[in-house]
């Protein structure tokens, strides 16, 4: 085994002073097998992320005519071909309401995020990406990071009812969170700790006795809202503690452009781009351990892209479109559900731009990508398309299409959270409640 690892400083005198240099992440410190640190048999972390578009897809042009693994790509699938291997397709799976009133474009969306029929933001549960940041996300910079791509300030990760995590809609803001104050390049030469952290670290620190004598004199309900509040200052306190510490080094990391201003509307042309930035900024603040957990909206759930010079928006189509008595479907709709099956393949070229271990990024990653709707003219919840994408560094199986045929859209949140490491046997309520995995995405 080799006497270096990756803390290994190389240590000289120069003018009579010590003097240390630091290695950049090589692959000697990887095992034979690329998948874990050879020195500490500590694993590649896995990493997972949520991807969201709006308004649905046309079913004709979306969903497979078969399952399993022998299926052909529909029309809107084909961006997809080159990842077809990493995908895994989810169709005729169901937000069960059990009576409650289906609210347009929030019930689908957050029913198949809290595993509970929801007919406003009221959420009464964390999001499943919640659920997980808590469980992974200890050790990186920011619990999670979100996003909105159509210049719209929007979140369906929440922690609690009224507390959404709170989206970035410009690039640069988003550039300037993660590589600009506090950033620490982990490949640089020399670590000196910002002396501002210190300090704020200490003041968060003298308040901790108070903190404790002030939950303990509170009812139940107040100590359950101070929880909430408090779970941000633990948060803060460690990437405080984080940014003290020389971060490991990271292979093939290279310091990130600062991105263009550009416009921030929801002209599709200007999402695109705007898309594509946060795509690659995304994939390197995974890269150098900013967040293992990510949030992506392209289009808020009542879609609010509208074609360049127009000002009606793929949501008003949907309701105002005629259709098509050949094709069978609304066309503008469709052509903007092309779109977003368009961007969400860019996105995945983002991350598997990124090398990692013997594989890429991909490789490491879990992304649940989903829509709000099956039909966004009906507002139907039953059959919201949904796709895994990555294999979660071996604990997920891809490269299949499966039917739901009407059962509960639980079934892949609750294995999407078994295959992150969750221990939980049950999700969901009442009808939306389930033990079932779908085993075949399980490795």
């Amino acid at each position: 085994m080799s006497k270096f690892n990756r803390r290994t400083m190389l240590r000289g005198a120069l003018g009579g002073a010590a003097v240390g240099v630091g290695l950049p992440f090589l692959d000697c410190f990887l095992d034979g097998n690329g998948q874990a640190l050879a020195a500490t048999g500590q694993r590649i972390p896995v990493r997972f992320g949520t991807w969201i578009w709006g308004c649905g897809h046309i079913p004709e042009k979306w969903v497979p005519t078969t399952t399993g693994t022998d299926f052909e790509l529909p029309a809107d699938l084909e961006p997809l071909a080159p990842y077809r291997q990493q995908l895994a397709f989810f169709s005729g799976y169901d937000v069960k309401l059990d009576g409650v009133p289906n609210k347009p474009h929030v019930t689908g969306c957050l029913g198949l995020r809290t595993g509970i029929p929801v007919p406003n933001e009221n959420v009464t549960a964390p999001t499943l990406d919640v659920l997980i940041s808590d469980e992974i996300g200890q050790g990186s910079r920011f619990r999670s990071l979100e996003v909105s791509t159509s210049g719209i300030q929007r979140s369906y990760s929440f922690r609690a009812a009224g507390s959404a995590n709170p989206s970035e809609v410009s690039p640069l803001a988003l550039y300037q969170r993660i590589f600009g104050e506090g950033f620490q390049d982990p490949n640089a030469a020399t670590f000196t700790p910002d002396t501002r952290t210190m300090v704020r670290q200490s003041v968060l620190s003298g308040i901790t006795e108070q903190r404790q004598a002030l939950m303990r004199e509170l009812g139940a309900g107040d100590r359950r809202r101070m929880d909430e509040y408090f779970s941000s200052i633990r948060q803060l306190e460690d990437q405080l503690a984080l940014q003290l510490q020389p971060p490991a080094p990271v292979e093939n990391f290279t310091m990130p452009d600062a991105p263009p201003e550009t416009p921030l509307d929801s002209d599709i042309e200007n999402v695109m781009v705007t898309h594509r930035l946060m795509a690659g900024l995304l994939a390197k603040a995974v890269q150098c351990n900013q967040t293992k957990v990510f949030n992506v909206l392209l289009s808020d759930t009542t879609s609010n892209l509208r074609r360049s010079g127009s000002t009606t928006t793929h949501h008003t189509l949907t309701h105002e479109e005629l259709v098509d008595p050949e094709l069978g479907y609304q066309p503008q709709v469709g052509w903007f559900a092309t779109q977003s099956m368009i961007a969400w393949a860019e996105f995945l070229e983002a991350i598997t731009a990124i090398p990692e271990g013997d594989g890429t990024l991909l490789d490491n990653m879990l992304i649940l990508a989903h829509s709000d709707c099956s039909i966004a003219k009906a507002h139907a919840v039953e059959g919201i398309p949904t796709m895994i994408a990555g294999n979660a560094g071996g604990r997920v199986r891809t490269g299949f299409h499966s039917a739901g045929r009407g059962d509960a859209i639980t079934r892949i949140g609750l294995t999407v959270q078994q295959a992150m490491g969750l221990q939980v046997e049950r999700w969901g309520t009442r009808s939306q409640e389930t033990n079932r995995t779908i085993t075949e995405l399980l490795a």
